[in-house]
């Protein structure tokens, strides 16, 4: 007894100095003063893209502690994202995100537990990552992206976007581009710009960029390198289905209206979901078609592909690595474009996407002209 007894006191102290320590050095945790306090073998003006000139920091507290960073989406790739900011010690983010919790993020989002289901994803993991994490201080908002004003995005260093729509990403983009001020003479001012890292997964392949709005490529130069999206001819879904999909296609946008004329169905509600997939599985049965199952009906409602987690972790990776380049310049910054493919091997590679000259968010100029308040239309 008293062998177990010192034996369970040694445990205690060992215990105790293993808190203290940590206490004592929580601060340091992922810290890159070290790297950041060394001058650089490849600074950022040497790069393709140069955009500063790296000066090592003479201090014992990280540069990256003065910047202030937002993060747009809280899912699968947002997770890994705000883990990495806290794991590089980027302590000031925002987080931004509209959606709730599902049973289903479970599996890959990590941030989020089972009792954490239904609430705001945003403001989940922001708690968490502060909890988890003592030397961070994360901020939520719940809501649309477009809820914000110009002056919300104006505070912040740098962007990085964990989106997985199309339209929000155009939006972002152009909210961004908008953003700069343009000199007399046509040249973007410096001070006005506010880095992009847009991050996208999609399957086992996905890409990070860099924008440097008014500089190089936007979102929406890129544009029409996205596939349209997939879509079955009604006549089909109505008279003649022949797979799975025609089958869900007819459960929510025919069966659905005609049960509820007047509520719109909600992709993100269990109960929603569920009825679809009942009525896709009974109208499969009728017509012998095989392959109905719950998760690819919730993939043909939400056009979703299933998400990989390793190819999270990778893709918020380059993001947050291309993030810490931009505001300290201790490294050469992507320029602009990194693609991966997972389904090949552990490949990636990298290429300028060029800037396209008529594109109508980052191509176009602004000009400031003085009018008089009875000046037409026509006149001006």
């Amino acid at each position: 007894m008293k062998r177990m007894s010192d034996e369970m006191t040694m445990v205690d102290d060992g215990l105790a100095n293993s808190t203290a320590t940590k206490n004592a050095n929580y601060h340091q945790r992922g810290s890159l003063t070290t790297l950041l306090s060394r001058s650089s073998p490849f600074p950022n003006e040497t790069g393709a893209l140069p955009i500063g000139e790296h000066s090592p920091s003479d201090t014992n507290t990280s540069i990256l502690s003065q910047f202030k960073i937002l993060v747009v989406g809280a899912g699968g790739l947002g997770c890994e994202i705000l883990k990495n900011l806290a794991m590089s010690n980027i302590p000031n983010v925002h987080v931004i995100d509209l959606d709730s919790i599902d049973v289903t993020n479970l599996n890959r989002q990590f941030l989020f537990r089972q009792e954490d289901v239904g609430q705001s994803k945003a403001m989940v993991a922001a708690r968490f990552i502060n909890k988890r994490c003592p030397w961070m201080n994360v901020k939520a908002y719940h809501g649309k992206i477009q809820d914000q004003d110009l002056s919300f995005y104006k505070s912040f260093h740098c962007i990085i976007s964990g989106l997985d729509n199309v339209e929000a990403r155009r939006w972002l983009n152009s909210t961004v581009c908008n953003l700069v001020e343009i000199d007399e003479d046509g040249d973007p001012d410096p001070e006005t710009i506010i880095p992009i890292i847009d991050g996208g997964t999609e399957g086992f392949s996905g890409q990070a960029r860099v924008i440097l709005p008014r500089i190089t490529s936007c979102f929406e130069c890129s544009l029409d390198a996205f596939p349209p999206q997939k879509s079955f001819p009604l006549c089909t879904v109505a008279e003649t289905p022949r797979l799975p999909e025609h089958c869900i296609a007819y459960a929510f946008t025919i069966q659905w209206p005609s049960e509820f004329p007047d509520r719109k169905l909600d992709t993100d509600s269990p109960n929603d979901m569920q009825w679809v997939y009942e009525r896709a599985l009974k109208r499969s049965q009728k017509y012998n078609i095989e392959g109905v199952t719950f998760m690819l009906t919730m993939g043909v409602v939400k056009n979703i592909i299933p998400a990989v987690a390793s190819t999270n972790a990778i893709v918020a990776a380059a993001c947050v690595n291309e993030a810490v380049k931009l505001l300290t310049f201790c490294s050469q910054t992507l320029n602009t474009y990194m693609m991966y493919m997972g389904s090949a091997g552990i490949y990636s590679h990298t290429f300028i996407y060029e800037k396209k000259e008529d594109c109508p968010v980052c191509s176009s100029t602004v000009r400031k002209i003085k009018v008089s308040t009875k000046m037409s239309l026509n006149e001006l």
